[in-house]
């Protein structure tokens, strides 16, 4: 059995005296794992990095089984954000999620291309804002998106100001100010209010973050991968879980 795919490099595991396993994200074949023969000498290093996006060739005599990858260099997006410790932390968490959330060699072709995305994206001004909306679009590939167009409780739609951690749907400011103690910040930069900033990339990141965790990794018994929650007490949201709400 042989395939070649594009793919982006998750993480790299040494295996042995010199051999590594790397995850990858492929295009065609989802998140699928390889060994990787003088993975760990200093010729190979470079080309796996998590964030490298690689032309890989895999092959195994038997489809289930782990396989040998070899992979060629594309581009180096590690590299790029080397001397920015946020945009490199952002990297980081992205492949942590990816690979902790992902179902092993399921194609979402839509993931592989919104990790491109996103890893593009990072030398740009907006990377933060742009890294949240890549989480939400993340949740809504795996089947969790959430509802940020109306007010659950028939509020006024130009104020959504909350998120419901029950129902994953938006909720405006006034219908949401008995409850606020127990509903999710939801930044305006996510319904066209605003270009986002510190605090509110800070909120974005606990809205997304209480849903991946509830939906794609405490189910498999799992927390959110310590990459992430670095990444978001980068920006001082670290606050716990709010309580569930009876808005639906």
């Amino acid at each position: 059995m042989k395939w070649d795919d594009e793919a982006v490099v998750l993480s790299v595991r040494p295996h042995g005296e010199a051999a590594t396993i790397v995850q990858l994200l492929t295009r065609q074949h989802g998140r699928h794992a390889g060994l990787v023969r003088g993975g760990q000498g200093a010729r190979q290093r470079g080309v796996y990095q998590a964030g490298n996006r690689v032309v890989a060739s895999w092959s195994g005599r038997l489809p289930e089984h782990l396989g040998t990858l070899e992979c060629e260099l594309e581009c180096s997006y590690a590299a790029r954000v080397l001397d920015d410790s946020d945009r490199l932390a952002a990297l980081s968490a992205a492949a942590a999620v990816c690979e902790g959330a992902m179902p092993e060699r399921e194609p979402h072709p839509a993931c592989f291309e919104g990790l491109l995305v996103l890893l593009e994206a990072l030398e740009g001004e907006h990377w933060a804002e742009v890294y949240v909306r890549w989480e939400l679009a993340f949740l809504a590939e795996l089947g969790f998106g959430l509802d940020l167009t109306a007010c659950a409780a028939g509020g006024d739609n130009d104020q959504l100001a909350y998120v419901s951690p029950r129902s994953g749907r938006a909720v405006s400011l006034s219908a949401g100010i008995p409850y606020k103690e127990k509903l999710l910040p939801l930044p305006g930069f996510l319904v066209g209010r605003g270009e986002g900033g510190r605090s509110a990339v800070g909120e974005g990141l606990e809205l997304t973050g209480f849903f991946l965790e509830r939906h794609l990794f405490h189910p498999h018994d799992k927390p959110l991968p310590s990459a992430r929650q670095r990444l978001a007490q980068r920006f001082d949201r670290s606050g716990g879980a709010p309580e569930t709400t009876s808005i639906t």
